[in-house]
């Protein structure tokens, strides 16, 4: 792709100055009317080292309102991103809808860089690929402008530009040795870098080869790519009828998949008061070793748990964390999410809540909600909750990649019990606040809920993240087996590490 670039493109000052200004107010409009808009957009800068990205990125934000962008100079991981899954950093930095985020390098380190000068395992590096793409579309489809720049010089154009920065004293220190060393790797980079368009150049999210020989040339287009980029994306927004200002509710939508997977499930499995309690001590006692041995071998675990209104997730997860240390774990309740979740792509909101190697974080309820109770009650498109079957495989399979411990427990109780439990928190004061009118709500959909859930288990159950379904009308039973799985999960997982 680079050989056949014209690096020898230019703009004289005269026609620079004509076409720059008017360029300037274009792009100050765009920015407004995207803000109004509420589109997200990212600006992404790569490119050899000298090639003017520093220039390039101030030329852009001067003509930008300040309080409407952030620039992400990203750098080396530190200890705190080294000890999450690789987009974990870049997740965190994505803008609010109606914000700008400039990157000055971006998750492209990892098959450049990091891939360059072996600091990766190549099947590590090979991966990220997948994740990245995974990435970018999961971020369009949400709505965001994602637009690439690479700014592309010649091997002797970069010597030029180092030798000129060398010179004057005030500059002298932004080129170092590993600059230089990787002057001379530029056979190597220029391979890594063909590879990465080639694998990386999507429609969602296409890369824009910046001639950067001469800067003006190379603001003009940059300017002319972002401004044609926002413009098109204002108009299908403008004229769209799905809109989040013009998107009514819809009826429901299943899919027939087939049986049942709740309809299989043994709601009679039940435990006895003296076993529960001595499974429960050793249990207990062990997965506080267990909490132990994960930290020394920087392991995180994420457990989800989900079920039904009153299936018992809060005292199931009490036992739990009942003999954990409390500065290693963290339990996660998800409600609704707040103005600034809802600014964001929903899984944002969850990305930033992923635990650091060694840790451990509960979701009370999770990701999940998109296909279950955001779905049943529209407050979300259909086209929206189709799409984030995939987008939670992706996510998850990035955080097993990763080395992650994933558990999911689906905790099942039949209707009759629900009824029960209801009943039971209704008349007995200290549990009142359990119980709420959307519960009732809730319960009158159990059918539809019911359909949801088969088709979630169905649709997110995954060799890397496999469900587990605990029987429930039972709560000692379900208590025993949900810390059962926990510690023969880590288990494994720690003999198969060693």
């Amino acid at each position: 792709m680079l050989e056949n670039i014209d690096l020898s493109q230019k703009i004289n000052k005269s026609d620079y100055r004509n076409r720059f200004e008017q360029l300037e107010i274009e792009l100050g409009n765009l920015q407004r009317k995207a803000k109004s808009l509420q589109i997200p957009i990212i600006l992404l800068f790569e490119g050899w080292d000298a090639a003017g990205k520093g220039t390039l990125i101030n030329k852009l934000t001067l003509a930008l309102e300040p309080r409407g962008f952030t620039v992400h100079p990203i750098n080396p991981p530190n200890s705190e991103e080294q000890f999450r899954p690789f987009l974990w950093r870049f997740w965190i930095k994505t803008p609010e809808k109606g914000r700008i985020a400039i990157f000055d390098r971006s998750w492209y380190g990892r098959v450049l860089v990091e891939r360059v000068d072996r600091l990766l395992k190549k099947k590590v590096w090979q991966n990220a690929y997948h994740e990245i793409k995974s990435f970018e579309r999961q971020l369009v489809a949400d709505g965001a402008i994602i637009i690439k720049f690479f700014l592309h010089i010649s091997k002797k154009e970069q010597a030029k530009r180092f030798n000129k920065i060398q010179k004057i004293p005030a500059t002298r220190w932004k080129v170092t040795k590993e600059d230089w060393k990787h002057h001379k790797q530029y056979e190597k980079y220029l391979e890594a870098i063909e590879e990465m368009l080639a694998k990386t150049d999507s429609d969602f999210s296409p890369w824009k080869i910046i001639e950067s020989h001469d800067r003006r040339f190379a603001t003009v287009k940059i300017f002319q790519i972002t401004i044609e980029a926002i413009q098109k994306r204002v108009n299908e927004v403008e004229a769209s009828p799905k809109s989040p200002a013009k998107r009514k509710r819809k009826t429901v939508y299943f899919d027939p998949l087939g049986s049942s997977v709740l309809s299989k499930v043994d709601l009679s499995l039940h435990l006895g008061r003296i076993d529960y309690e001595k499974a429960l001590s050793a249990r207990q006692k062990r997965l506080r070793e267990l909490e132990h041995e994960i930290y020394v071998k920087r392991i995180p675990v994420v457990l989800i748990y989900a079920g039904w209104d009153a299936a018992g997730k809060g005292g199931n997860i009490r036992r739990l964390v009942n003999s954990l240390d409390p500065r290693g774990y963290e339990v996660i309740p998800i409600s609704a999410p707040n103005d600034i979740e809802k600014a964001h792509h929903y899984l944002w909101r969850f990305w930033i809540k992923i635990p650091k190697a060694g840790h451990i974080a509960i979701f009370d309820r999770s990701w999940y909600g998109r296909v279950l109770v955001e779905r049943i009650e529209g407050f979300c498109s259909e086209a929206e909750w189709r799409r984030a079957y995939q987008e939670i495989n992706e996510m998850e399979e990035q955080l097993t990649n990763f080395g992650t411990i994933l558990i999911k427990f689906w905790l099942h109780i039949d209707k009759d019990e629900q009824l029960r439990r209801f009943k039971e928190r209704e008349k007995i004061p200290y549990k009142n606040w359990k119980i709420t009118e959307e519960d009732w709500r809730n319960r009158e959909k159990w059918d539809q809920y019911e359909a949801a859930i088969d088709e979630m288990l169905q649709r997110t159950s995954t060799l890397y993240a496999p469900w587990t379904i605990v029987e429930s009308n039972c709560k000692w039973y379900a208590r025993i087996k949900t810390l059962s799985t926990v510690i023969n999960t880590i288990e494994h997982r720690l003999n198969h590490k060693s």
